[in-house]
């Protein structure tokens, strides 16, 4: 004779519900956290493209100097270093710029950690009612 008792319908029920309750707001919790970072990762990445372009507006200074003195000299000789300088600012320029741009990509700003969650939540709850 054992102790143990059927427990109701209702009660198993209401807690099925209570346990996929706190499930979806665990999610959603999780969601704001992804997000957030990711926010996080964009406004780092928009740093990148303003620095970007502060760096090549000096670039193009440099360049610009180097063409004077390249053309007020004729010889050459004094502008091939500001020439390199200029193209060096520029290149980093573009570097910064690319990376900041692929890192702003929608794509990356989404909560891919959460929707896997939620499907993977949904199978299990779906294979939870299937066997009852």
């Amino acid at each position: 004779m054992s102790d143990v008792q059927p427990r109701p319908t209702g009660g198993i029920l209401g807690n099925t519900f209570s346990a996929a309750s706190s499930l979806i707001r665990n999610e959603f919790s999780l969601a704001r956290a992804e997000v957030s970072e990711n926010i996080n990762r964009a406004a780092v990445a928009l740093g990148l493209i303003a620095g970007a372009l502060i760096i090549a507006l000096v670039s193009l200074n440099v360049l610009a100097a180097a063409l004077v003195v390249s053309l007020t000299g004729l010889g050459l000789d004094a502008g091939w270093p500001s020439l390199l300088v200029g193209g060096g600012l520029a290149v980093i320029a573009l570097a910064m710029v690319a990376k900041g741009t692929s890192d702003l990509k929608l794509s990356s700003i989404a909560p891919k950690r959460t929707a896997k969650n939620v499907k993977r939540d949904a199978q299990t709850i779906k294979e939870t009612y299937n066997d009852v």
